[in-house]
This record gives C-alpha cells, sequence and structure tokens, in this order.
C-alpha cells in the first residue's frame, strides 16, 4: 500500500475489507465495505447487499444484473443491492451520528449515486483501493473539492 498513509488509513482500510466480507452480493468481486472516520473513531459501516427485510442475492442464488447482461457500472437501479456507502451513510441518520467533515473508507471507488449521497453528508475525504468504472463520480468529486486517495496494493 502507498507511502502516502498512515497506520490509521491502513487500519481502516483493512476493516472495510472486513466489513465488505459480509455482503450478501452474489457477485463475489463485488463485496464492498465503508467505513466512516471522524477523528480517528469509527462512527458508522456499511456493506453492500439487500435492504432490511428483503432477501439478498446470495440468498436467491442469483445475480439478476448477471442474469440480465448488465454491466459494471451501468444501471444501478437494477440491483437489489444497497451500496456499502449508502448503507453506511443510511446507519449515521438512523443513529444520529454527525458525519459532516468525516473521512470515508471503501474498498472501491464511489459510483455516481454513492458519490451524491457523500457530497451531501458533507464527507470530506474518500480513500479507496479498487477502481469503478464511473469517471463522473470522480469528476464530481473533484468539482465538490473532496479530497480523494486511492490506495494501491
Amino acid at each position: 500500500m502507498g507511502d502516502n498513509f498512515d497506520k490509521w488509513d491502513r487500519r481502516f482500510m483493512q476493516l472495510a475489507e472486513t466489513v465488505g466480507s459480509w455482503s450478501s452480493c452474489w457477485q463475489e468481486n463485488r463485496h464492498v465495505g465503508a467505513v466512516i472516520v471522524k477523528d480517528k473513531r469509527i462512527m458508522t459501516t456499511g456493506y453492500n447487499g439487500a435492504p432490511e427485510g428483503i432477501k439478498s442475492c446470495a440468498e436467491k442464488k442469483v445475480c439478476m444484473r448477471r442474469e440480465m447482461g448488465i454491466p459494471s457500472g451501468m444501471r444501478h437501479e437494477l440491483c437489489y443491492a444497497v451500496h456499502a456507502e449508502q448503507n453506511a451513510v443510511t446507519q449515521a441518520a438512523r443513529m444520529g451520528i454527525n458525519i459532516y467533515g468525516a473521512t470515508l473508507y471503501c474498498t472501491h471507488q464511489p459510483c455516481i449515486i454513492c458519490t451524491k449521497i457523500i457530497i451531501n453528508a458533507g464527507i470530506k475525504r474518500v480513500v479507496y483501493k479498487y477502481g469503478y468504472p464511473d469517471d463522473f463520480a470522480l469528476t464530481l468529486l473533484k468539482e465538490a473539492g473532496i479530497k480523494l486517495d486511492r490506495m494501491e496494493e
């Protein structure tokens, strides 16, 4: 991992990877985890999975997107899963946790939908490890002044 990251960055990314392993997504390559941190304190976590009370793809043993031939990064609405970043922000809202000014550690680069939520939540830094085919999300993060750091392997 890159030299620009301190031990805390590495710890929180490692935690995001652990949280991502809890994903209920049928596609193993999309086990995404997110951790929102403020002042070196974990505020919330999230992983991609079906909304509360809805059977997950893992339970159904099928990926709707794969069956429909939808490429990664396209047609986000055609998926049972709520993204990890969305779940982490939602948990903060449900629990009344202020995440304004926080850092989001995520295993994968946020998509455009997550990016808009991240911007409006007031998150100021995003650290991710794996790329995602969504250049528009990167454009918006930059325009919003959010610090974006990719932690290479």
